[in-house]
């Protein structure tokens, strides 16, 4: 007989690496079984409807078992791997080699050692196991002598008595539906057993008809081939939706069918602001740091924030009341291969120019890396979208929920603009500010937009108005 000695098999569920998210999709894994782990050591990338993580494991062990494959979308609270943790408390025996076949098997639960279980911070104990259940249709025996009757109906000989129904995803049977694919006749190639639409057009690939049988003994013509449909597999590409596409659309809808939308547009002569960007990438104090339109426009929007404070607010629908911030946490939509994400940068309305570069500069950085954090795109009051680095002239942005009011910045072209009485070429862009109507009226939302408007064109502004 051989013991593990001293050791206990511990199981690192999926932790809620944010506020109320129900799930995470595993992006990799970096561990496989019979990896050594460390306390602190990120074993997997997983991607929530706000951000991608990284998930440490809190423990020394030996990597036991992956319960989930990447790519698969598993609940907080579900164990997603199972790591030998040396010391845990007694020992964890194997079974002895002699063991009758017939012993049952051991038991999978997982142990509840004596005080408190070591977990992530801030991920809190879950107060049950939580176990994976293997998806499983029904089974439904049939009597032997239905056995051949059904063989002959499926079109195969290899139906068995009470084999469960072929796993396959909806979209997947759909597909296999609309091609004429018998889901039971494939051989799946997918995780657990689950068909894939690879094996659906593999199933349908088009093969020659046979000849049909003639009807009486006399010589006669063969029949010609019955036409075969033909699809073309290239014409369409179907992603699913999920993680942060996922909640991006489901914010967007909640957003504009919950908040009365307006939108305001104004054109604007930047010229003098595109020359003080030129001025401050050559000033000593802002060497390093990200110089370019977006930081003035950011300070413009925070002057005219400070200007008009009753734009910084929130809508409470639960009581009923109008919640003003003392604070801006600006954000600033950032497109990333995984879709749009709005992190922000917090008590930006405190932060000096340089400090705000910074804050800028590391925000973008971090987006584009994917590494931009739950915490980093929650509590947003006002948020800032240059659709202008597309190309795009302006557009009608929808509120980030929660919000009051989102600022579009078109794209900044030369065009003929009338300037001290003459048409002169000039820098110009249009500016779009959509707002929250229940709390900002009209009178409000021009004002706000009229003085980010002025202190783009008079840049000198900033030091008189902030």
């Amino acid at each position: 007989m051989t013991t593990m000695t001293e050791a206990s098999v511990r199981e690192f569920k999926m932790p809620d690496v944010g506020e109320g998210l129900t799930e995470a999709e595993i992006l990799k894994w970096y561990v496989q079984p019979g990896d050594t782990v460390t306390d602190g050591q990120v074993v997997c990338e997983v991607e929530t409807a706000k951000a991608a993580v990284e998930l440490p494991i809190p423990y020394d062990g030996v990597v036991r078992e992956l319960h989930f494959p990447e790519g698969t979308t598993v609940d907080v609270g579900t164990s997603i791997i199972a790591v030998a943790v040396a010391g845990a408390g007694g020992a964890a025996p194997e079974a002895p080699a002699e063991q009758p076949a017939a012993a049952p098997a051991p038991a999978k639960d997982e142990p509840k050692p004596e005080g408190r279980q070591p977990v992530l911070v801030g991920y809190g104990v879950a107060a049950s196991s939580t176990k994976r259940r293997p998806r499983k249709g029904p089974e439904v025996t049939v009597p032997a002598p239905a056995q051949a009757v059904q063989a002959e109906l499926n079109g195969h000989g290899g139906a068995v008595a009470g084999k469960s129904r072929p796993l396959a995803k909806p979209p997947v049977r759909k597909l296999a539906k609309d091609l004429g694919v018998d889901l039971a006749a494939i051989i799946p190639s997918g995780p657990d057993g689950i068909i894939t639409r690879e094996d659906v057009h593999a199933a349908a690939t088009p093969r020659t008809a046979e000849p049909a049988a003639p009807v009486t003994a006399a010589p006669a013509a063969p029949a010609a081939p019955a036409p075969v449909a033909s699809y073309d597999i290239a014409r369409e590409t179907r992603i699913p939706v999920k993680g942060v596409r996922k909640a991006t659309a489901q914010a967007m809808v909640g957003s504009a069918f919950t908040a009365p939308h307006v939108t305001e547009f104004v054109t604007v002569d930047v010229t003098r602001t595109m020359k003080l960007v030129e001025e401050l990438k050559q000033d000593k104090e802002m060497q390093g740091l990200r110089v370019n339109p977006l930081l003035l426009i950011a300070k413009a929007l925070l002057v005219a924030i400070k200007r008009n404070p009753d734009i910084n607010a929130s809508w409470d629908e639960a009581n009923q009341e109008i919640v003003r911030k003392h604070y801006v946490n600006l954000g600033i939509a950032a497109a990333t291969p995984r879709g749009l994400i709005v992190p922000n940068i917090k008590d930006a309305q405190d932060k000096t120019l340089p400090e705000l570069a910074q804050a800028l500069g590391e925000l973008v950085s971090t987006a584009r890396e994917g590494k931009t954090s739950p915490a980093a795109m929650q509590g947003g009051t006002l948020t800032i979208t240059n659709v202008g680095v597309f190309g795009v002239d302006t557009g009608t942005p929808i509120l980030n929920p929660g919000e009051s009011a989102i600022l579009a910045v078109g794209a900044i072209k030369l065009q003929p603009w009338v300037h001290k009485g003459k048409v002169k070429p000039r820098q110009v862009t249009t500016l779009a500010l959509s707002f929250d109507h229940r709390l900002v009226d009209g009178e409000l939302g021009s004002k706000v937009l009229a003085d980010v408007a002025a202190i783009l064109e008079q840049p000198k502004r900033l030091i008189t108005w902030a």
